[in-house]
């Protein structure tokens, strides 16, 4: 599968001119980048790795006080896929050092408050089955209100309020999965069927040796999503960060299957 992305951003940049930008497909299994172009007018660049040595993020310094970007890429995706229900959790002793972060609460994702809630209602179930269930209820406890929370809404928030948009449902199952003991991280995705159309946040959950995405909001699949980036919480892998206030001035995000 073919998927084609379309990224169009115009900020109005404050005093300083530094932009981080997370937003470009990630080089790694499962996905293939066929083509990409990242265009930033009076832009000079710096690429470094990203957290994990998954994707890249880039700092910009943008003169003329507005940053004007277009990145358009094609992605061949071809993620594995398995039931969640059918997956096995690894016991804690031999999972591996790099996963070790995705067990410990964030910022965002306080997942030592959450440990008798997860054990009240999931506390039968274990490995996929558990994460499943922990699916199942996030997607039945919260409703999707675009605009009901912001950069700065925690999943202990999220949980009080009852709904939120997608940066929320995945923290919620990532603290629901910690709180379960089974590792998890917040990921930055492209997906086609996102609506409204803008850049899309998943859960990923560590099950029998790997990886495996988990989308609460019910809106996309494994199969169709580009990988952007993942970090414990929203705070790693923000899509634009600014070292002053930035005011958006237009963005689309066009993702499309070919």
């Amino acid at each position: 599968m073919t998927v084609e992305i379309d990224v169009n951003m115009q900020y109005a940049l404050g005093d300083d001119p530094m932009v981080r930008l997370t937003i470009e497909a990630a080089h790694m299994a499962g996905q293939t980048v066929l083509h990409d172009q990242l265009d930033i007018e009076n832009a000079t660049l710096t690429r470094v790795d990203g957290e994990g040595g998954l994707g890249q993020r880039i700092w910009a310094r943008v003169d003329g006080g507005q940053l004007n970007l277009r990145y358009r890429a094609s992605v061949e995706v071809a993620h594995p896929h398995r039931p969640l229900a059918s997956l096995r959790a690894d016991l804690l002793h031999h999972l591996p050092g790099h996963v070790m972060a995705s067990l410990r609460p964030s910022r965002f994702c306080q997942s030592d408050l959450f440990r008798d809630l997860a054990a009240q209602n999931f506390g039968d179930l274990a490995g996929g089955q558990k994460i499943a269930a922990i699916r199942d209820w996030v997607s039945g406890a919260l409703r999707y209100v675009p605009g009901s929370s912001n950069a700065e809404t925690s999943a202990v928030e999220t949980f009080a309020i009852g709904e939120g948009v997608c940066r929320d449902y995945a923290h919620m199952v990532c603290a629901l999965a910690r709180a379960s003991n089974i590792p998890a991280r917040y990921v930055s995705v492209y997906g086609p069927d996102v609506n409204p159309p803008d850049f899309h946040a998943v859960a990923q959950v560590w099950l029998e040796g790997g990886w495996h995405m988990v989308d609460a909001t019910g809106m996309s699949s494994d199969a169709e999503l580009v990988v952007i980036a993942a970090g414990r919480d929203a705070s790693d892998i923000a899509f634009m960060e600014t070292l002053s206030m930035a005011e958006m001035i237009s963005q689309t995000v066009s993702v499309q299957i070919r």
